[in-house]
């Protein structure tokens, strides 16, 4: 949990609203134009309150002001803390990632990424909480502690996926008795409207990849001037909906080759709709970002976040994350055939 201790006021910020006071009353009881009843002194006592009262209330917003500087900075640097921006580079991968929140003044929300360079390989999380906003915060943390353990501790995918599974019942568990303290019983099983779309990623120094979806959109691959969905297999369920499989395998999708990238991103981009309840076409917008060189993540984030609010007007409903990676590596082989045979590339 994240809390915000709240400040004493120092004794210096009640200096001046008590000399502003002390002025006020020394002009009403000490100054003798203050008790004369013609026009020109009510006139002048008058501007003298009024010239109080509005150093009052610029003391009092100067306050504020501060404080709501100050507490913007303590939430920043905790939700930078949460949900960290991976680094430039990777393992002989670039990286960019970016979130839009659809809670105004908040930088993060239900969604989380995180890329971290394993003696496995380079091993990513995209998940999606259920909700949106400040409401899904807690999850989205449970989620990204577990995997920043495991993504190190476990040699296979799927027992990566095991930990997030048990990390997200336990979080609810937790959450159910803390919301019912007095009730002394166990709050069993979550509910099931409680749920996570969770997508697994394992990037192997050949290029390999392999995947584990929980409910999540597939990412899209950008292969010089085409842009593909990774792959069309059935996804598992999402964490929490419905028990995963005994032994989840792990989905091999080809290789990714030097110069391609892939787009990782969470339902909120694609379900965005415009005034009009058109969707918003992120096939196309990544085709447009192709035609940008050089085609590096920061210039498809760009590209994609600045069609996005262009399309929803500034004001997306669900929460939006993006994640690019591009193979800047060398020497890598041929690539293999996907698992599931099917060509799912979207028509250029």
């Amino acid at each position: 949990m994240i809390r915000i201790k709240a400040r004493a006021p120092a004794a210096r910020e009640g200096v001046l609203p008590a000399v502003w006071g002390a002025l006020a009353v020394g002009y009403k009881f000490g100054c003798p134009l203050a008790q004369q009843n013609g026009l020109a002194a009510r006139v002048v006592t008058g501007a003298v309150f009024i010239a109080v009262g509005t150093g009052l209330i610029v003391q009092v917003r100067r306050s504020l002001l501060r404080e709501l500087r100050q507490a913007r900075r303590v939430a920043g640097a905790a939700q930078s803390a949460l949900l960290r921006p991976p680094p430039p580079r990777l393992d002989g991968l670039h990286l960019a990632a970016a979130q839009l929140s659809a809670e105004r003044g908040a930088a993060i929300g239900g969604d989380l990424y995180e890329a971290v360079a394993t003696e496995h390989g380079v091993r990513v999380v995209m998940g999606d909480v259920r909700g949106h906003g400040l409401a899904a915060l807690g999850t989205a943390a449970a989620l990204l502690g577990s995997f920043r353990e495991a993504a190190h501790d476990e040699p296979e995918l799927a027992l990566v996926l095991r930990r997030l599974e048990r990390a997200h019942a336990r979080h609810l568990r937790e959450r159910c008795r803390g919301d019912h303290p007095a009730s002394g019983r166990d709050p069993g099983p979550p509910v099931a409207e409680e749920f996570v779309t969770v997508l697994l990623l394992e990037i192997a120094r050949d290029g390999r990849v392999r995947a584990l979806n929980c409910g999540h959109p597939w990412p899209y691959l950008l292969s010089g001037t085409r842009v593909e969905t990774l792959t069309r297999a059935d996804p598992l369920p999402p964490l929490g909906a419905f028990p995963l499989p005994a032994e989840p395998a792990a989905q091999p999708c080809g290789r990714l080759l030097p110069g391609e990238s892939l787009v990782l991103f969470t339902d909120g981009a694609e379900d965005a709709r415009d005034a009009r309840g058109r969707f918003f076409p992120l096939p196309t917008v990544l085709r447009e970002a192709l035609g940008h060189h050089p085609v590096t993540p920061q210039t498809v984030l760009r590209t994609v976040f600045t069609a996005l609010l262009r399309h929803t007007a500034g004001r997306p409903a669900d929460d939006v994350a993006l994640l690019v990676l591009r193979n800047d590596r060398r020497g890598a082989r041929s690539p293999g055939p996907c698992d599931t045979g099917t060509d799912a590339t979207v028509p250029a």
